[in-house]
């Protein structure tokens, strides 16, 4: 009797410590998400001999609908992503053409970046898509204590990543620093977050920095920067569209303007 009892207060503690790692974690990605997100940014990708910036805008809809679009430098601008649903397609205004992207390609750098397609419109879902367990409660990140979460894919869930480490602010839910790994368990990316700030109502890391591990790329990271960001707009699917993906080629004023139709009333 005592052995069933220890055994089912073991499986209480395990049950209660899983499911308390998949809230924290569920509460850090909707603070970041909101039911729906606007918002400026700056991306630099950094080498060693050269550094390259970009002005993003960009919108997002829960969980399922995504829109990124460059604005500067002038040789790039007009150039998108769209992810909606499990879908996700380029604009290319070069060539005038949207090119759909393949699962395999989630894994691929956006716009010679660290980050990957997957990092920028978030095809897969941390709480969906993994296992969550708290590893380290006692951590300690820019002077504020965190959890350590170590996330596990699903077997067949839709994700680029064999596992992942996120050190969660216990205050605020902030996700100050992330730690990505391959299937074969090495290290390929870190990702730093600090510049802590109120953006859009929430208290936000505001400057993000992508390292990649590999040795061969010393001195290569992405940064950015966020200059404003709101939440909870409402958006009508039809502005998270192929077609509304076109006409993006045309001006920032244009676009903005047209952007009211999409507001649903």
């Amino acid at each position: 009797m005592k052995k069933l009892i220890t055994l089912a207060l073991l499986f209480i503690v395990i049950s209660s410590s899983a499911q308390d790692a998949k809230e924290i974690v569920r509460r850090a990605d909707e603070k970041v998400r909101g039911k729906s997100s606007r918002g400026e940014m700056t991306m630099k990708i950094v080498r060693p001999s050269w550094t390259r910036e970009m002005s993003l805008k960009i919108w997002s809809k829960g969980t399922e609908m995504a829109l990124v679009l460059v604005m500067a430098p002038a040789r790039d601008k007009g150039t998108a992503t769209l992810k909606r649903k499990k879908e996700i397609w380029n604009w290319q205004p070069s060539i005038d053409r949207v090119i759909k992207l393949p699962p395999s390609m989630m894994m691929q750098s956006w716009m010679g970046s660290d980050f990957t397609n997957d990092d920028l419109v978030k095809e897969s879902s941390i709480v969906t898509d993994y296992t969550q367990k708290i590893i380290n409660d006692t951590a300690i990140i820019e002077g504020r204590p965190c959890w350590k979460i170590e996330l596990i894919p699903l077997p067949n869930a839709p994700v680029v990543w064999g596992k992942i480490y996120s050190w969660i602010d216990k205050k605020d839910y902030i996700q100050l620093r992330n730690e990505f790994y391959d299937e074969d368990g090495q290290l390929v990316n870190t990702m730093i977050s600090s510049g802590i700030k109120t953006m859009g109502g929430k208290v936000l890391a505001s400057h993000m920095e992508m390292i990649p591990a590999d040795k061969t790329k010393k001195g290569n990271k992405t940064v950015i920067d966020y200059s404003f960001l709101v939440f909870d707009e409402v958006y009508t699917d039809d502005f998270f569209s192929e077609q509304n993906l076109k006409k993006i080629r045309y001006n920032e004023y244009a676009f903005q303007t047209g952007m009211e139709k999409y507001l649903a009333q």
